[in-house]
């Protein structure tokens, strides 16, 4: 299923410069979907807002959700919520989903194959901040857009 639209925001002082919100529900393309609207969005951060988004920037976006919207689909049942956030200087992805389990970063094993999506994560935002909440966890990623 497509992901839908359910919230975008306007400029207010102290606010996202740029938001939109999107719900992901059980269909199979979520990670590709997720990481699309990604793109659409920061683009539009460009062209419409003027801000200065690099083509690097958009790829280290597209990562996150790609990583933060492919843990959620594999170890948390439900619907995951996606927003995506512009500041003046940074991009906020948030992915919420219904586990209420943080994930933890495993030690470093240069022979593991696949679940380093955490790690990749944290070694390209500026910062990581999980936080559980009413139905789930929240996870906030924060990217440079000096990136």
């Amino acid at each position: 299923m497509e992901p839908v639209p359910v919230d975008e925001g306007e400029i207010v002082s102290g606010t996202p410069r740029l938001r939109a919100s999107y719900a992901l529900d059980a269909g199979g393309a979520w990670i590709a979907q997720a990481r699309h609207l990604a793109a659409e969005f920061l683009t539009r951060a460009r062209v419409e807002d003027g801000l200065p988004v690099s083509e690097r920037v958009v790829e280290i976006t597209q990562l996150v959700v790609s990583e933060l919207v492919t843990n959620a689909r594999k170890y948390a049942p439900g619907p995951v919520g996606l927003d995506l956030r512009v500041f003046s200087d940074t991009v906020e992805v948030v992915v919420r989903d219904a586990n209420p389990n943080a994930p933890r970063p495993r030690d470093a094993d240069p022979g593991r194959v696949g679940q380093h999506g955490l790690e990749i994560v944290m070694a390209v935002t500026q910062a990581l901040d999980i936080r559980q909440e009413a139905e789930g966890k929240s996870i906030t990623a924060r990217i440079s857009l000096s990136a």
